[in-house]
């Protein structure tokens, strides 16, 4: 089951970079985590820990960035 979960915070981390500005988005970040915490073993944790850090570094084509912020 915790599969499943790790799984779904991913996505949820995925679906966050695509429609977030950079703040805003490192904000859901660690929003994920905390509650991941609850329900991921350590591993686990750490595993969707380096995975969001990754997306955290990417960035955004500024056009894409503007976009985010005039929406909202």
């Amino acid at each position: 089951m915790s599969v499943q979960i790790l799984e779904a915070c991913k996505e949820l981390v995925d679906d966050a970079k695509a429609g977030c500005v950079d703040l805003v988005f490192k904000e859901v970040c660690l929003e994920i985590l905390s509650r991941a915490h609850n329900v991921l073993t350590e591993r686990q944790l750490k595993h969707l820990v380096a995975y969001a850090s990754e997306k955290m570094e990417e960035r955004i084509p500024f056009e894409l960035q503007q976009k985010l912020m005039a929406r909202g």
